[in-house]
């Protein structure tokens, strides 16, 4: 796959260009994220989107966009566009884009007249700074530029209306202003590469519209804020850097910061070079911490997320500091035997039964990648113990180890498994009772903790061995319908829940299984002819009559469909490591073929990224969130085992 590019037919279609995303984001903890054509069309979208912990653990759209007006000759040409209603788009500078291209930075062309003007944007890696660079490409005669920053200072889970509670005063600095619209924020910096006049206007910018909101039944209109603007005189050939910060830098470096900045860059010539630069966009280091982002735009901390993500965002790489760096950082934030799963504010919760099972399979996979047994039973050989001992004796959220060694998890309306949609104070699917896929990762954590005792030639063992072979003669008997080839997805006290869904494909790729090959042979056979698309593994089979291909509409339809037919990428990983272990070489094609229909997808919804989900029906549209990290990091992983087994098979 050659570079990420568009044509001018294809941008001035606001049809097609508006549902093309941008992201980009940086070690810091901001992301600037808009569409291809630079409208925004969610409350989310921003050119300096930044983390203020002052405030909460959130993200906080500081510089909502810019707009340009080029004037030559004294005609003016506005580049930007907004959304002012259904099918009202002003200025519409959209029409002045003779192209985009995104190797190694986005990039996109204006043609204005005689005039040929270029952008391209990058964020400095460790500072809260997004950098546009300007060029005068081609000019008969000088040329204008003028600025007009609009800005938002509020959460991205809410939308900025006039009040007068906004700062309005600013605060000359070298090459630019320093303005802030509200006390507990911080200041907002904008400065040039070289010295633009700079006009006070605060003015506001009324009823802009973001369309994504209004179809996901959100509140969708906006009034921003301008302080003012600016205006600089260019000619052919000139470039200017305009930086937007959270601090203030020397105006004089930035073009020198914005070429260092893009050597840096890996390049996005390639599908895995794609994958590989969305999977750097998940990490964040602040405070002497390392920790991952689970998807843009509106996702954040997830104990979950972040175990399932984090051997494909590191150990794929050779990371093994970083991942170390994310874990320990994890291990910090647990309460007792739990992981975090989410926050409120500064506030964390803890109600998942699997993000501290994700944890020791993560730890497993360090093993994999590192042979090192001895460092993971050093650094965290007593939190296993004490996840796996908690869990066994009995804990909150009605966790607790029936005589027969399965995991039995939640009451009433807990929902503590990946399929945790809650609508109305209610689970979508009560999966609560002993979920499948709970406790496939339950004994494979016991079976991963003896091996490590094992090495380390401790003999306290028995009780665990013990426990793992209970599970194994409990599990089939429990789980498994022979006749039809599943497993029960749930099973609580005589109730068993047989629709065909897909966390039995964990139990089937997990290093330790407590079910025989052959039952793995027939888990694999139904999910490949029920829940395999293109796009992932559907999270309920076609036949069942709960079955919602389509993800789209208001909150409670999409809540509906969201586990029950769309499907997921991230699942991919355990169907691929399933089937090259049953089938090893001959499967490779097979595997190969899932990985690479990845590729086009890098043109769509999120520009070189992995959506959070896919419509379960064809065309398998990319929805949710644009950039998902468990998507990005199993298809990573994929790739490693293809190679791996390439490696093996005497391929390479």
């Amino acid at each position: 796959m050659s570079k990420i590019e568009f044509d001018k037919s294809q941008l001035v279609n606001l049809e097609t260009s508006l549902n093309k995303e941008l992201l980009r984001s940086n070690r810091a903890g901001s992301y600037a994220s808009t569409t291809v054509v630079g409208c925004n069309t969610r409350k989310y979208h921003g050119l300096l989107v930044a983390l203020q912990p002052q405030i909460d653990r959130g993200h906080h759209v500081m510089l909502s966009t810019l707009d340009v007006t080029l004037i030559q000759r004294n005609a003016e040409f506005n580049l930007a566009i907004h959304n002012y209603g259904e099918n009202v788009f002003e200025p519409g500078g959209h029409k002045y884009i003779q192209g985009f291209s995104s190797d190694p930075i986005p990039k996109v062309t204006y043609r204005i007249g005689g005039a040929v003007l270029t952008k391209e944007r990058i964020f400095v890696n460790q500072e809260n700074r997004f950098l546009i660079r300007y060029k005068i490409e081609k000019a008969n005669s000088p040329v204008k530029l003028r600025f007009r920053p609009l800005l938002a200072f509020r959460s991205v889970h809410s939308l900025s209306s006039k009040n007068d509670y906004v700062d309005t005063d600013y605060q000359a600095i070298e090459n630019g202003i320093k303005v802030r619209m509200y006390e507990n924020y911080s200041p907002l910096y904008l400065q040039f590469s070289r010295q633009a006049a700079y006009s006070h206007m605060p003015d506001w910018y009324y009823d802009v519209e973001y369309p994504k909101e209004r179809t996901r039944g959100y509140e969708f209109k906006e009034d921003l804020y301008s302080p003012g603007i600016f205006e600089i005189t260019l000619k052919k050939g000139d470039v200017l850097v305009l930086s937007a910060g959270l601090g203030e830098t020397k105006a004089g470096n930035l073009k020198g910061t914005f070429a260092k900045e893009m050597k840096l860059r890996v390049p996005r010539d390639s599908f895995r070079h794609s994958l590989l630069n969305a999977a750097q966009q998940f990490i964040i280091e602040r405070n002497g911490k390392t920790e991952i982002i689970a998807g843009y735009h509106w996702f954040n901390l997830s104990g979950r997320d972040t175990f399932v993500s984090l051997p494909g965002l590191t150990l794929v790489q050779g990371d093994t500091e970083r991942f170390l760096s994310v874990t320990d950082t994890m291990v910090s934030r647990m309460k007792g035997a739990f992981m975090p799963i989410t926050h409120d504010g500064n506030q964390l919760h803890y109600n998942s039964v699997d993000a501290s099972l994700w944890f020791i399979r993560a730890l497993q996979l360090f093993v994999e990648f590192t042979g090192d047994h001895q460092l993971i039973l050093k650094k965290y050989g007593k939190v296993i113990k004490e996840i796996l001992g908690e869990y066994r004796k009995g804990t909150s959220y009605h966790i607790y180890m029936r005589e027969d060694g399965l995991l039995s998890a939640g009451k009433g309306n807990d929902a503590l498994t990946w399929m945790n949609v809650v609508y109305d104070g209610k689970p979508v699917i009560d999966r609560n009772g002993l979920a499948v896929e709970i406790n496939a990762l339950w004994y494979n954590a016991i079976r991963f903790y003896l091996e490590l005792l094992m090495e380390s030639k401790k003999k306290d063992t028995e009780a665990w061995e013990q426990i793992a072979n209970d599970i194994e003669a409990s599990f089939t008997p429990v789980f498994w319908d022979s006749e039809n080839k599943r497993m029960a997805d749930v099973v609580r006290g005589d109730y068993k829940d047989f629709a065909v869904r897909v966390n039995q494909v964990i139990v089937a790729g997990l290093p330790y299984s407590p079910v025989k090959e052959t039952i793995r042979y027939g888990i694999l056979q139904t999910v490949e002819q029920e829940l395999l698309t293109p796009r992932g593994l559907r999270t309920l089979s076609p036949k069942n009559h709960d079955y919602k291909g389509i993800y789209k509409g208001n909150i409670y339809e999409r809540d509906m469909a969201y586990h029950q037919g769309s499907a997921f990428p991230w699942l991919l990983g355990y169907f691929i490591e399933a089937y090259l272990k049953l089938h090893g070489k001959s499967g490779l094609s097979f595997a190969r073929k899932i990985f690479m229909a990845f590729e086009e997808e890098m043109a769509e919804h999120g520009l070189g990224t992995i959506s959070e989900l896919f419509y379960g029906n064809p065309p398998h549209k990319g929805k949710g969130a644009i950039s998902q990290a468990w998507n990005v990091s199993e298809l990573l992983r994929i790739d490693y085992l293809i190679n791996k087994y390439e490696t093996q098979s005497g391929l390479l």
